[in-house]
């Protein structure tokens, strides 16, 4: 509870920034939603065949998986706020027009006849004696899909719509349980509020509803207003991947750039995502500079004929920057001195066990393997794909988290993960790596990339950012990582500490 407390505490403003994310994005995802489908409901009810297609045609949206309608909404808006409010709308849509189509269908056909025989006009029924019977129902639907919309839209935080998912994601990366109770407890309590607040409105009158939604429109269209008109700096945004490293380099980035440019706005994203969700951001002008690794570029990013001669650090750099160049117009700056590759590895007194040093001695124990291995790597062919081609291994493997791979290894639950060189958990829960004795992963050299076009207008900020080239050995990045995921620092203080120990930038 102390932990809780303290981390309440110290990240109090990061909450209430994610909590008014949070708020407004899943107030218009459902104000959006009404307007869809309340309409919608009203202009099928007297065409029964076509109600039931709608109302197939709602479930089947609901069905899909929401990350899956997120990756698929990205390539079409890219990524942020609105990916995030069209999914939430698509989610909540079946509750609301069901249950309007439903409350519309149920009214006593002797008062729809009463209201025929007063003389009352189409508009002047549904106004006066249809909505307000069908209003509990309505409602009923609305607040069922409030609390929905709440619940999913933790997920805006994968594709940098922030929110109250970013406390959840962050606490699953860094095994940090009171970030994840935090971001969990205020999730639920955000919708019990919401629920309640529809409540009320649903015994009152029905100007209460008006007042209340017309208060939160104005309210919106104010901020929005505000946020137009406001005098704003020039705005740098960077994002990192999930992880500590990432975020360390990020915060390194911005010291860099807010020293050397100090009126220059940096707005940071931190723990944004996969490295697909980064790159389609980059390109869509979502983000500006985020750090990526010369090998995920040649394996994941470009398009470039496979070949089995193995590259050079500066070979694997060079040929990255080029094409990136060639087939997207990105900048790639220069790369820091150490290596973030792929490696295997298992509990240093499994491997003294059965005399394992490189990931070919693995073929003796083959039959006891259990992996539990990130998604990413399992799909990659420089990662499972290629251990089992190169090495001739195949085990069962279980997808799991970047932290939780190193938790299950722990305890027990699998014997073999996959890592980064310079991961902290490979020191604290004493594992050894595995001698990549076949050359099957390249090197991994991380450097900032952006957009051509962005380069070419910020001279200043590729200088500054080229201070870090040839900087930072795996030494320097291990114990960074450990001081952030084990010793609780924040990346932004280890980072500072790092420039300035090395005279990068100045107090």
């Amino acid at each position: 509870m102390n932990n809780i407390i303290s981390t309440l505490i110290s990240r109090r403003s990061d909450l209430l920034q994610a909590l008014w994310q949070h708020l407004g994005i899943s107030l218009l995802s459902l104000l959006i939603a009404i307007l869809i489908a309340v309409p919608l409901a009203i202009v099928v009810l007297p065409h029964k065949k076509t109600a039931n297609i709608f109302l197939q045609l709602t479930s089947i949206l609901q069905t899909i998986p929401s990350l899956a309608l997120l990756g698929l909404l990205i390539p079409l808006v890219g990524i942020g706020t609105v990916p995030a409010i069209i999914a939430l709308v698509v989610y909540a849509l079946l509750p609301i027009f069901q249950n309007t189509y439903v409350g519309l269908t149920e009214i006593d056909p002797a008062l729809e006849e009463a209201a025929d025989a007063f003389g009352m006009s189409r508009l002047r029924k549904l106004f006066k004696v249809e909505l307000p019977l069908a209003k509990p129902f309505i409602i009923s639907g609305i607040q069922t899909a409030a609390v929905l919309i709440i619940g999913t839209a933790t997920l805006a935080a994968l594709i940098g719509a922030g929110g109250l998912g970013s406390f959840i994601l962050l606490g699953i990366d860094r095994n940090n349980m009171p970030l994840i109770i935090i971001g969990a407890v205020s999730s639920a309590a955000l919708a019990l509020l919401i629920s309640g607040w529809i409540f009320f409105l649903k015994n009152h009158r029905a100007r209460w509803s008006f007042l209340s939604v017309a208060l939160i429109i104005l309210g919106m269209i104010g901020a929005g207003l505000y946020q137009a008109v406001k005098p704003k700096p020039e705005t740098i945004t960077i994002a990192g991947k999930l992880g500590s490293e990432p975020d360390i380099l990020i915060h390194m980035y911005a010291d860099l750039i807010k020293a050397q440019s100090p009126k220059t706005h940096v707005v940071l994203k931190s723990n944004f995502g996969k490295t697909s969700f980064l790159f389609n951001a980059l390109r869509n002008d979502d983000i500006d500079i985020y750090p990526e690794f010369t090998g995920t570029v040649l394996e994941s990013l470009v398009k470039t004929p496979k070949t089995k001669q193995r590259l050079t650090a500066p070979q694997t750099y060079q040929k990255a920057r080029r094409l990136l160049q060639q087939q997207f117009q990105l900048t790639y700056l220069q790369p820091m001195a150490y290596e973030n590759t792929y490696a295997l590895a298992v509990k240093a007194s499994f491997a003294k066990a059965h005399h394992l040093k490189n990931i070919s001695d693995l073929q003796t124990v083959q039959s006891q393997l259990h992996g539990g291995l990130t998604l990413e790597f399992i799909d990659r062919d420089d990662g499972f794909k290629g251990v089992k081609r190169l090495y001739h291994l195949d085990f069962p493997v279980q997808s799991m988290e970047p932290s939780l791979r190193y938790e299950a290894i722990a305890s027990g639950r699998v014997n073999i993960v996959d890592a980064y060189s310079t991961d902290s958990e490979l020191q604290q829960y004493q594992l050894l790596v595995l001698k990549d004795d076949r050359h099957l992963f390249p090197p991994y050299q991380g450097a900032p990339l952006m957009r051509q076009d962005f380069a070419k207008q910020h001279p200043k900020i590729v200088n500054v950012l080229n201070k870090l080239a040839g900087r930072i050995s795996a030494t320097d990045m291990q114990k960074m990582n450990y001081q952030v995921n084990v010793k609780k620092q924040s990346s932004a203080k280890v980072a500072r500490q790092y420039l300035l120990t090395h005279h990068l930038l100045k107090e």
